[in-house]
């Protein structure tokens, strides 16, 4: 008997992945860095979070759409850029096609394997991301690109700090796949019939280049060319950061953001979002999962610019926490890549739908007739479950204060921040 294609939780579709997947494959999708407390943490934080239903009086009819940067869409969440996306032969395209049919935005990696003319094509509202890598003229070349081919916003992601180790183990990834490669990593694909069977209808392989960082002279790089290049370019600046929104001239996002004085330094540098994120745990292991600093943030950029969130978002009730909290919408990532990985384009419709299926939910428990309604009183919050990083800490101990990034709660693993 056929199994159903649908699930009913991002749980199970995580579960088809890896069983799709080759392991070196599904290893890359759920990575993290160093202990793996930062991702950990990410989605353990939303558990310690609960919620205050009322009994009576909840909306028949309830309104979950928004505005990201002026562009409306149905429902608060949108889609996280991620790279190299070798879990299907359509890869972003199909994530592209499935986020504009559940009316949301598509965010595209410059590290991603399809070009952004293919993708915005597929989705019109679809915002570019870009690293600080390059030279500045090399920037402008594809800030110029993706403006031409219709990018809504400019997202820039500037947290990355090149940490290196996994205790688990690192996933085996190769720099491009010819004869002698495939043959190296056949054991670890054979085992997986379905994933190759994919991609041998479509009479391709798995793209390990990066076709948005292509120079208009040459080749596209390989993934890990474009590394190299990232690796290599000198860190930005503050004034780096006003030059690229200066540059991109549009909606710009500053992703990466955890810190209260970097949220203000990034509303003087005239970006118009900021994401609060950890890169998904991929990054500084040990930074406090995103929930946990989302409220200082919005605070201390006090309604001047939109603040989204970016991690541990794996159910539609985990969108109302963060909302309730001051987020005007959340990114998933790795959530969407399962689905991609366990049914295509439509299992990324089937992510989306969950989520939207389970903050429709909260927003009928709390009593709520739309998710603008959503704050902090629906919520049962922890003492000293919010983390404060930056300047504020520092100026509520000088003034005898009790920061709140200094007060913790005993917690069974991962004891962040």
């Amino acid at each position: 008997m056929a199994r159903n294609p649908w699930f009913e939780t991002v749980a199970e579709a995580q579960r088809r992945a890896k069983k799709q997947l080759p392991s070196s494959v599904y290893g890359a999708l759920v990575a993290g860095s160093e202990r793996g407390l930062t991702i950990d943490d990410n989605i353990g934080a939303f558990s310690e979070l609960g919620f205050a239903p009322h009994v009576a009086g909840h909306k028949a009819n309830r309104d979950l759409s928004t505005t990201v940067l002026g562009i409306p869409i149905d429902f608060p969440v949108i889609i996280s850029p991620t790279g190299v996306q070798a879990v299907h032969p359509d890869g972003e395209v199909a994530v592209a096609r499935a986020a504009a049919a559940r009316g949301t935005i598509m965010g595209l990696s410059s590290f991603a394997s399809k070009p952004i003319e293919e993708v915005a094509k597929a989705n019109p509202n679809t915002f570019f991301q870009m690293y600080w890598t390059g030279t500045r003229d090399q920037m402008i070349q594809r800030m110029d690109r993706a403006r031409a081919a219709g990018a809504k916003a400019l997202i820039s992601t500037l947290d990355w700090s090149f940490s290196n180790g996994r205790d688990w183990g690192s996933p085996a990834i190769p720099d491009k796949l010819d004869l002698k490669t495939m043959v190296k990593f056949a054991p670890n694909v054979l085992p997986h019939p379905s994933w190759l069977l994919r991609y041998a209808k479509e009479r391709t392989l798995p793209d390990l280049t990066t076709p948005n960082l292509q120079p208009p002279d040459g080749p596209a790089p390989t993934f890990f060319g474009a590394y190299y290049e990232w690796m290599q370019t000198p860190p930005p600046t503050w004034e780096d950061v006003a030059w690229l929104a200066k540059e991109w001239g549009g909606p710009f996002i500053l992703k990466g953001v955890s810190r209260v004085d970097d949220a203000r330094r990034a509303v003087d540098a005239g970006v118009n979002a900021i994401s609060v994120s950890n890169h998904g745990g991929n990054n500084l292991d040990s930074t406090p999962g995103t929930i946990r600093m989302l409220p200082s943030v919005v605070e201390a950029v006090d309604g001047q610019i939109e603040v989204l969130l970016d991690g541990g978002i794996r159910r539609g009730g985990d969108v109302a926490k963060a909302l309730a909290l001051g987020a005007r919408a959340v990114l998933i990532g790795r959530a969407y890549l399962w689905g991609l990985a366990a049914n295509g384009q439509a299992g990324v419709e089937n992510v989306l739908d969950i989520l939207k299926g389970g903050l429709d939910s909260a927003v009928l428990g709390t009593g709520h007739a739309s998710v603008h309604e959503l704050s902090a009183d629906d919520l049962v919050i922890p003492d000293g479950f919010t983390r404060t990083l930056g300047g504020s800490a520092l100026a509520a101990a000088t003034a005898g204060g009790r920061p709140r990034a200094t007060k913790t709660t005993p917690r069974t693993k991962n004891p962040i921040g």
